[in-house]
């Protein structure tokens, strides 16, 4: 078991930008694809964005691509979501998720992960 501590969230208005961090006390260096998913009330949980750390590969969902940016600072033990640019449709609640193994052909479906975080929100207000 590993903990991930998701935080970062808040309220803002559209056009705003937010950084969310997901930090993991133990196991690090078995979490080699971390993401970032989200859902809104009524909604299906989407993923958001994906590091891997053998590669330093990032990936990102159509409707954030050029707004969001995904990074992870192994000295911290923290993997970072950076929003800009956020819109209304953004507003949910994120979560942090890890798993051993690649992202590739694999980050966007959320049964590949096994670890979990709690959970932030975020509001953004037109």
């Amino acid at each position: 078991q590993v903990a991930l501590v998701e935080s970062g969230g808040g309220a803002v208005e559209a056009g705003g930008s937010l950084r969310l961090a997901c930090a993991a006390s133990t196991n690090w260096y078995t979490l080699t694809c971390m993401s970032w998913f989200r859902q809104a009330p009524g909604k299906e949980r989407e993923a958001v964005a994906a590091v891997y750390t053998g590669l330093d590969s990032t990936y990102y969902s159509d409707s954030v691509k050029d707004r969001f940016a995904i990074s992870r600072d192994d000295s911290k033990k923290t993997v970072y979501l950076q929003m800009n640019s956020l819109r209304p449709e953004d507003t949910a609640t994120y979560y942090c998720a890890a798993s051993k193994g690649g992202c590739a052909g694999r980050w966007l479906n959320a049964r590949e992960y096994n670890r979990w975080g709690q959970g932030t929100q975020v509001t953004v207000s037109s």
